[in-house]
């Protein structure tokens, strides 16, 4: 998955439990939404702030 302001490399699953055209990714994985959108973190608790950003998605073969 790559954004403008980064990439990442995860396994997806595509599944009837998510619309089509969106991509739904926890923000506490090491490699994951923080790699693809902002570094921000709540001033109080120190957690990743709710993120939201467009990303393509291409398919890795051979993986």
């Amino acid at each position: 998955m790559t954004s403008r302001r980064g990439e990442s490399i995860a396994v997806a699953r595509v599944t009837d439990d998510v619309a089509p055209k969106v991509l739904y990714m926890p923000m506490h994985f090491v490699h994951g939404a923080n790699d693809l959108t902002n570094t921000a973190l709540d001033p109080l608790s120190k957690m990743p702030e709710l993120k939201h950003c467009a990303v393509k998605v291409e398919k890795i073969t051979g993986a």
